[in-house]
């Protein structure tokens, strides 16, 4: 049973029923689904809920689908870790990180709304299906698609990671390159979904794609034992998934499953493409499109779409914006690795940079819960790296030789303490 009432505009409230629409007619304002919750109550428990499998579905009734899914039957629930290690380097009591840098099946966040799309899409009819992505959603729609038996034409910026580029054409997808940034690309995804009439997962898709990332809000909240960090720190590109994290708490509030807290929300960008956090910590009404310039690609959206929604956020829960740069973003990055054993990828380390920079600002205090979100692998980029680790010790296969270089590691490290 669906519990879906329709779409609404997030502007002016118009109502639409549910159909591959995306912008509003009368105020150009985005489109976002709406439940019956009073009905949902009736039926979604705790004891409902963990009965049922580890999956993103274990949530169907705050998800955007009809009836049962068909594609990503088994995507979602990823680790939910209590970082002791990260919370001793970085003098705090207790921190949490969200490993989605392990989500099947491409090892990021992305498997989860390209699963829910395209369920949705083949609910609509769809044989074809497409998205704009920064790398992520290129290898989800790619990967999801085929095992959904659907064509699939992919556009991305022409110089992305090439472990994106193989993690998506190794699917048997059409993948495009354009010469041109991510809002290049989306601009010209724009006038083809126009034009052919294909389920685009992230243009006419968008209301039902977005609903996908309550699920990384959904699940840290009942891992956590059904409650609700204090902190959660997340990295933006769009800034579609800091909002829908921030409506799975409201949801989860409403119907009971969560008692009401005081959670503060806090968006993490690079610094070389930072149009949210520069126009919060600014004061800003709303945000200024940037031209990107960072390593992190996957962040590097500078018309985000849901920026003005993702600082309204930010606002309303009193949280903050930061941005970290390129040099920041690998130490993050390292640091993750070195005290967690977690292999992120740059947007990981926007989060974590983030997070250091607010803890010793005194914004997050260090005796209150916080969740650090990682939304990607580290695989996947790992150029950022490249001379910014040791390198491979070089022996002869001779113990004498491993037995001196081993001397000289130990007295290395006896001088460096």
């Amino acid at each position: 049973m669906s519990y879906v009432k329709g779409l609404r505009c997030r502007e002016c409230g118009r109502e639409y029923p549910k159909e591959p629409i995306h912008v509003c007619e009368f105020c150009f304002g985005p489109l976002e689904v709406s439940y019956d919750y009073d009905e949902i109550k009736y039926t979604l428990s705790r004891n409902v809920i963990e009965s049922r499998p580890h999956n993103i579905w274990r949530y169907a009734e705050l998800l955007p689908i009809d009836n049962p899914p068909t594609v990503g039957k088994q995507v979602g629930f990823t680790p939910l870790i209590r970082a002791d290690n990260l919370a001793r380097a970085l003098g705090v009591r207790e921190i949490y990180v969200k490993n989605d840098s392990v989500c099947f099946p491409t090892l990021s966040f992305k498997d989860r709304v390209v699963s829910v799309a395209l369920s949705k899409a083949r609910e609509f009819g769809y044989k074809t299906v497409a998205c704009a992505s920064t790398g992520n959603l290129a290898n989800a729609v790619a990967a999801l698609s085929s095992a959904g038996r659907l064509e699939s034409y992919i556009f991305i910026p022409h110089d992305l990671e090439q472990a994106k580029v193989i993690g998506t054409t190794v699917y048997g997808a059409k993948l495009i390159g354009i010469n041109g940034s991510y809002d290049d690309v989306n601009r010209l995804c724009s006038e083809i979904a126009g034009k052919f009439g294909w389920a685009f997962v992230n243009i006419n898709i968008r209301p039902y794609y977005a609903e996908g990332s309550k699920t990384f809000g959904f699940e840290i909240m009942e891992q956590l034992g059904w409650r609700v960090p204090r902190h959660i720190v997340i990295p933006m590109a769009s800034g579609s998934l800091i909002t829908k994290i921030w409506k799975a708490i409201k949801e989860f509030e409403k119907l009971g499953l969560v008692d009401r807290t005081e959670t503060k929300i806090y968006g993490a960008q690079a610094t070389g493409c930072s149009p949210i956090t520069t126009a919060v910590k600014s004061g800003w009404e709303t945000f200024k499109p940037v031209k990107a310039n960072t390593i992190v690609k996957s962040l590097a959206i500078g018309n985000p779409a849901d920026g003005y929604y993702a600082m309204n956020v930010m606002k309303e829960s009193g949280g903050w914006g930061e941005d970290a740069t390129d040099e920041e973003v690998v130490e993050g990055m390292k640091l993750l690795a070195e005290t967690e054993g977690i292999f992120t990828e740059t947007a990981g380390g926007v989060t974590v940079a983030v997070a250091k920079k607010l803890i010793k600002q005194g914004k997050i205090p260090r005796d209150e819960s916080i969740v650090v979100s990682i939304t990607g692998n580290g695989l996947k980029t790992q150029e950022p790296l490249v001379g910014k680790v040791s390198k491979p010790y070089i022996i002869e296969a001779k113990l004498e030789e491993f037995e001196e270089l081993y001397d000289r590691i130990k007295s290395h490290e006896k001088g460096g303490n």
